[in-house]
């Protein structure tokens, strides 16, 4: 919240200042739209910000299961979205109500992948590694016993989080659910 007060103070402050500068140059007009156009940029920025759940698409969940080589060729239903984020933390997850004809292609992909494994129910975050912050991207396919899960793996870099992504498919039922987590 302190952050939050802060944040906005700076945003007024710009703002008067690219009021106040041009004025005091002898041009009113220019300062005026100039602070006008910076207040819109904030608050559009803001509301961006406070309406992102609200603003999420069908094609940002295709966007996301895109990068894991998951597509849907049906019709489906966002059933949730929900994000959040801390200082160094962000965690978003959607989950989504799909045809039982890409549930069973999306399986038989998972099934047929290389790395493929069954009853694989520890080491999920990729710990443990030495290339942990600079090594491969890595994705993971396995099955549990009321799931079949792709994780995707990609390190970006030391003093930078690495994404973990992980869409989930339920074996009863045709749901498919999607969480990002950055830390």
């Amino acid at each position: 919240m302190i952050i939050g007060l802060i944040l906005i103070a700076i945003a007024c402050g710009l703002t008067y200042l690219l009021y106040w500068i041009p004025k005091k140059l002898g041009y009113p007009k220019v300062g005026k739209y100039l602070s006008i156009l910076v207040g819109l940029i904030f608050c559009g920025i803001t509301v961006m910000t406070v309406l992102e759940d609200q603003l999420f698409s069908k094609n940002d969940a295709r966007k996301l299961l895109g990068e894991q080589n998951i597509y849907l060729l049906d019709n489906f239903e966002i059933i949730g979205n929900e994000s959040s984020s801390a200082i160094g933390d962000y965690y978003h997850t959607f989950v989504l109500s799909i045809s039982a004809k890409d549930k069973v292609k999306i399986i038989k992909e998972i099934r047929n992948s290389k790395n493929f494994k069954i009853d694989k129910s520890t080491e999920t975050y990729f710990d443990n590694r030495e290339d942990y912050y600079n090594g491969p991207k890595r994705i993971k396919n396995y099955e549990t016993k009321t799931q079949f899960i792709r994780e995707l793996f990609e390190p970006q870099g030391n003093g930078y989080a690495p994404n973990w992504r992980k869409i989930e498919i339920e074996k009863q039922g045709d749901k498919i659910t999607f969480e990002d987590i950055d830390e």
